[in-house]
Formats: C-alpha cells, structure tokens, sequence
C-alpha cells in the first residue's frame, strides 16, 4: 500500500466511508499474494478506527477482479499451496468480522477468488453489464474456497450449477438469486452505492457492530439457539447509551446524537 509508484490497494476515506479500490488494472486485480496481503493490513486497520462507520470496496480497470493471481501459482508445494489458500480465506473472514458494513462496487466482470469477494461482502451494487462466475473447474481447480461464501449467499442449486459449468450468470440473474442486492446502469452505480453509505453512516455505529456480529453469529445456529443469542444481543444493546438516546430522541421528535456507546 505504501508503493506510491504502483500501489496495488488504494485508500480513500471520507465522511466516515473508506474506499478501498483494487488497483492491478493491467493483471485483472488479481488477488496476488501481496495484494492479499495489503488488503488484509487495510482491513485491520479499518476494523480499529471508531471515524470509519462504511467500507465500499471497488476495482479500477476493465475487471472488478479476475480471483487469485495465476501467474503464482505453478508448481508450488502443498504447504506453499496450503499458505495461500490460507491468507485468502483469512482476508475474506475479515471482510465479514470488521464491524462496519462492507459495500462491493462491481462494475464489471468478477470470477473465482473475485466472485468470493463479492459474496464475502455484506452487501453489494452490480452494473447491469457486470457477470459473475467460478469457472476454475474449466482449468482443473474446483472453486472450493471462492465456495464458502457464495454457499452462504445464495441457493444451493444455485451455487452449484455456478460450481460444476464455471459458466458466468449475469447481473440480473444475480440480482435474483440474491448475490447482489441492486443492479443499476453504470451511470447510477454511485449514486446507489451512496443512498447506501448515507444510510449507514446515519445509525449508531456501535448498534451497526452489534447487529452484524448478530448476523452472522446467528445465520448456522437454529431457529431456538438463535433467537436465545438474539435475546443476548438486544438486552446487550438496549441497555446502550446510543439505544437510550435513540428511543429518547424518537419520542422527542429530534435527530439523535449518537456516540457509538
């Protein structure tokens, strides 16, 4: 991130939302080791901050991201192997175990370890043109780590059809399955991504923390073993200094001034 020559991740934050743009244009943003590598500094860093409330991660280029860096990869040994896939599925665990909600930006063609990207975020904004896919059964490398997350995004049919073909699903079709949550024309593609951030950055930055650990914690637990955590996490958050700030505020009838506390 600090090689101001050719920096592969860029950063920009402001009113609470850092943007976090894969800059590899020339190799498709493919998610080299050191990519990964800045990626998971940035997100580190951006999971400590109390002024960063969004993260919308984009891409530069004719390609949101084209999944892990080929030219890497042949003819490593199996611990070498074992370390990349490792680092991968730690960045994308980050992605979910940061506190502030996570926006992809999709302009364009996302595949493999790209796709994972996508699915690993909490919610995501496609243009109409983009296309999504996990074709590395086409070079004889099953998309078994750019699979935890899609699984868990969306049906399971679904998701294997994507798996066992490699073929690519459009935007709409994307849209419908419920790996995106919006398609727009390129043009509205930040306007949309805004109405989100805007959203975002406007509620209890501690409540937003709460509420996504919540998610995820709850989403493998059963239907009684959920609602016994959630019982938990609402008394956690009702007893916040923000919760009773909000409720006072609401019966008040004026903004409230959250702290994040």
């Amino acid at each position: 991130m600090t090689d101001t020559a050719a920096p592969r991740l860029l950063l920009d934050r402001q009113d609470g939302v850092c943007r976090l743009t894969l800059n590899r244009p020339e190799r498709r943003n493919a998610l080299s080791e050191d990519l990964l590598d800045d990626l998971s500094q940035a997100l580190d860093e951006i999971g400590q901050s109390r002024d960063i409330r969004c993260v919308v991660l984009a891409a530069n280029g004719p390609v949101f991201c084209s999944g892990h860096d080929l030219s890497e990869m042949p003819n490593r040994s199996p611990a070498e192997y074992q370390t990349l896939f490792d680092r991968c599925s730690r960045v994308m665990l980050k992605f979910r175990q940061i506190p502030q909600p996570v926006i992809a930006r999709v302009h364009a063609l996302a595949t493999a370890a790209g796709c994972q990207l996508v699915a690993a975020c909490d919610l995501a904004v496609a243009v109409a043109e983009a296309r999504f896919a996990t074709p590395g059964v086409k070079i004889g490398l099953f998309c078994t780590t750019p699979m935890v997350p899609l699984i868990r995004s969306i049906p399971a049919k679904v998701a294997m059809e994507m798996l066992v073909t490699g073929q690519p699903i459009s935007a709409q079709r994307a849209y419908e399955i419920g790996l995106v949550n919006r398609v727009v024309p390129a043009d509205q593609l930040d306007a949309c991504i805004a109405e989100f951030t805007t959203a975002i950055t406007s509620s209890s930055p501690l409540v937003m923390q709460l509420g996504k650990q919540a998610f995820y914690h709850e989403q493998p637990l059963s239907e009684a073993a959920a609602y016994q955590h959630a019982v938990q996490v609402m008394t956690t958050n009702a007893t916040a200094r923000d919760a009773q700030e909000g409720i006072t505020a609401f019966l008040q009838k004026r903004p409230p001034q959250w702290r994040g506390e």
